[in-house]
């Protein structure tokens, strides 16, 4: 029900993935009425794999985190959490408010053992491989210890999609790359990061480095995530904006489009955010996807498949092993 589009472009994206993926079966939680009236105009045949979870409340995109938690217990949001947590659905997928998500999450899927905070971990595009950035808005502020657990939840999903990598390369966001450059968050970051030998920490990473492809995982606080990847955003609609706008000048300009189109396709396919869309929420005991508030179509479809793909590799799983595996004093929450 969250989101800047509501239910109408979850419900399409949600029929496009049902007819691609024969297997899947989804919930739909929220508003009865209004899921029933968009499903009307879409195919029949998905029916028998769509249940309609009716609420009788919705988180709204301004309300607090810590208000929802006592007062809209059973809005869309928190009955579809619960199915995962009663073992009936094996993942989320939520355009909605993102702090309320946070918070219901925790309190009822709760936390992976040593971990107090979850944070939000999506694939970005780069010029040589696929890197992951965490956290991208779900701590505004965190302690260095907390970011040290970021990263090694983000090298868990990195082995848990590619079984070649034994030791995920890890930056961190910093101002410069010398040790005495940032804040003492960073600095302090960076010095336990220094001690895993379970990483292959690279140091610091500052922001024009962070498409190059330099590591698999980057790390930094949610509030710098948020405004990268939102600005990243904002870089690539106003680039392929511009670029259109300039082939349109003239019928020479139209043609040399009309030649380059297959190019031009390609390429707006690499980098188009829709495609890397669905967001994870890592830490939890439970696959949770948060999708774009302004997603379409298309990108809402990106977020459903990823919650797929996590659910199939059991991503709460991996990082509970990974996790497991380090020793023990590392994990101390500051």
């Amino acid at each position: 029900m969250g989101g800047d589009n509501g239910p109408s472009t979850m419900v399409q994206a949600a029929c496009q993935v049902l007819s691609k993926y024969p297997d899947l079966n989804l919930f739909l939680v929220g508003d009865e009425n209004q899921i029933k009236s968009n499903l009307s105009r879409l195919e029949q045949i998905f029916l028998t794999r769509v249940q309609i979870i009716p609420t009788t409340s919705m988180v709204e995109m301004d309300d607090q985190p810590s208000k929802v938690l006592r007062t809209k217990t059973d809005s869309s949001m928190a009955v579809a959490l619960q199915l995962v947590a009663d073992n009936k659905a094996q993942a989320v997928v939520s355009a909605g408010n993102t702090g309320a998500l946070m918070a219901f999450s925790r309190k009822i899927l709760t936390m992976l053992p040593d971990i107090n905070r979850p944070a939000i971990i999506s694939t970005v595009p780069t010029d040589t491989r696929t890197s992951r950035l965490i956290d991208l808005g779900a701590n505004v502020d965190c302690s260095p210890m907390q970011l040290y657990q970021f990263a090694q939840m983000g090298a868990a999903i990195t082995m848990a999609n590619d079984n070649s990598i034994d030791k995920p390369s890890v930056a961190l966001v910093n101002i410069g790359t010398e040790a005495i450059k940032g804040n003492e968050q960073t600095r302090k970051t960076h010095e336990l990061l220094c001690q895993s030998s379970e990483i292959d920490y690279k140091g610091f990473i500052e922001g024009h480095e962070v498409y190059q492809g330099l590591v698999d995982v980057i790390v930094c606080d949610g509030f710098v995530g948020n405004v990268l990847i939102k600005a990243s955003e904002g870089v690539v609609h106003m680039t392929m904006n511009k670029l259109l706008r300039e082939y349109q000048g003239s019928l020479w300009r139209r043609l040399l489009a009309g030649l380059s189109a297959s190019v031009l396709k390609s390429f707006r396919s690499n980098v188009d955010p829709d495609q890397h869309n669905g967001a994870s929420l890592v830490g939890l005991q439970g696959v949770v996807i948060k999708s774009h508030g302004a997603a379409n179509i298309r990108a809402n479809m990106a977020a459903i498949e990823e919650a797929m793909r996590e659910a199939n590799y059991d991503i709460p799983a991996q990082i509970q092993k990974r996790l497991a595996e380090l020793p023990a004093e590392t994990l101390e929450n500051s």
